[in-house]
């Protein structure tokens, strides 16, 4: 049997408690999981890719089923170039489904071989999202209940 192996693309803008807890339920469903960090030339970052990259690879230093890397291009695409089969997506509402319902079907598109695979986030974590974060954050603001690592990671990204 072919091993499962899951990308979890994202910005991650911060890294949130959401994701961590997407990341741990699906370490039950895949053999291995790779946390893919997306370049998106559009949007300005909060926190650099590479100090995100290190962040991540230290929540999962004991977890050999995770891995972290960064990517530029399509996702599909580098979803083939690592052998994954299945996108690993969280899901907070209705509003993030009808988006990712379609990013979902251009990605199949492109790659014909790669399903994505939908959980639900458990219902504490689900109001939740970097964009909040970055802006709770950005004002002054405490975001300690929000992140797993420790605020001062992010002290001097782009606070006010």
């Amino acid at each position: 049997m072919a091993k499962r192996i899951a990308l979890f693309p994202g910005s991650f803008d911060p890294f949130t408690n959401g994701h961590l807890d997407v990341v741990m339920r699906g370490t039950r469903l895949f053999d291995e999981i790779i946390i893919a960090i997306g370049n998106n030339s559009s949007k300005q970052r909060y926190i650099p890719v590479e100090q995100m990259v290190e962040i991540i690879e230290g929540l999962f230093k004991d977890e050999p089923k995770v891995s972290v890397a960064a990517y530029k291009g399509l996702t599909a695409e580098y979803a083939r170039e690592v052998s994954a089969r299945f996108l690993l997506r969280g899901l907070r509402n209705t509003t993030d489904f009808e988006y990712e319902n379609t990013i979902a079907q251009a990605n199949r598109h492109v790659n014909t071989d790669l399903e994505t695979v939908f959980l639900i986030t458990s219902p504490p974590l689900a109001a939740i999202s970097s964009s909040i974060i970055r802006e709770i954050h950005r004002f002054g603001g405490d975001v300690a209940d929000f992140i797993p690592f420790p605020t001062s990671a992010i002290a001097g990204s782009g606070a006010q």
